[in-house]
């Protein structure tokens, strides 16, 4: 689907019933039509898809405005045999089908463990080149690579979310937060902000493939979402050190 969305704007959402699809979906834009997909129904999607299967993805986005791709498995301990059905093929299943039914756009979940790679006092920018210290993250990293070859192959633009660290509420701070827990606060992203960054992700206009650092607007923040908002129109409300 090319050109300009009509209202309601028909936005499709993989992976509907993990923990981001099921928090944000009440805070989505009530203009949308939102199509909740996920592998097995639940009262958070009730549209069965499996990702790794193309005919069926094809199937579900024709005559889609967006596909937000959410599922995956999030763990960053899986290993690659756990990883590579829905990180992987899925992942690939999904970039195609939204360029063989014309998607205007493509909406990837990836992760600021892509760039965990980098030292820990390192603000991570949008510009970083993958930088994994898990499979996890390497599979996000392909997710990004996908999300380029499908603009730079078709009219589908796409916009890559380095998600932070997703929680429903903010992570409690202490003196004694030691290694990967330091990391909590400064890249937290919350369910509000994470709803205004899928809805900037899908309605920004003049774009063609973007990496958007996706965090609240936390004090210290560990990544920079300065360039998120220019481009996207991003606008987080929450704060860690505030809640």
């Amino acid at each position: 689907m090319s050109g300009q969305a009509t209202h309601p704007r028909r936005v499709l959402i993989t992976g509907a019933s993990g923990n981001i699809g099921r928090n944000i979906l009440p805070l989505l834009p009530k203009t949308w039509e939102v199509m909740s997909t996920d592998h097995s129904a639940s009262t958070a999607a009730g549209i069965i898809l499996d990702v790794t299967d193309i005919d069926a993805c094809r199937r579900m986005f024709k005559n889609v405005d967006a596909v937000i791709h959410l599922a995956a498995d999030p763990r960053p301990d899986a290993t690659f045999d756990e990883l590579l059905p829905a990180n992987i093929i899925g992942a690939y299943m999904v970039a195609q089908a939204a360029i063989d039914c014309e998607v205007r756009r493509l909406v990837l979940a990836s992760s600021l463990q892509a760039v965990y790679g980098y030292p820990l006092a390192r603000q991570r920018r949008v510009d970083d080149i993958p930088s994994p210290m898990n499979v996890y993250g390497a599979t996000k990293a392909w997710a990004e690579a996908l999300g380029a070859w499908v603009a730079n192959t078709s009219d589908t633009s796409v916009v890559a979310m380095r998600i932070g660290h997703f929680k429903e509420t903010a992570p409690i701070i202490s003196n004694g937060m030691r290694g990967e827990m330091t990391r909590e606060p400064g890249a937290w992203l919350s369910p509000r902000d994470c709803a205004e960054l899928v809805r900037a992700a899908v309605e920004a206009e003049g774009i063609k493939f973007v990496i958007a650092n996706g965090i609240s607007s936390n004090r210290y923040p560990g990544a920079d979402y300065e360039e998120t908002m220019r481009q996207l129109g991003y606008h987080p409300q929450d704060d860690s050190w505030a809640s």
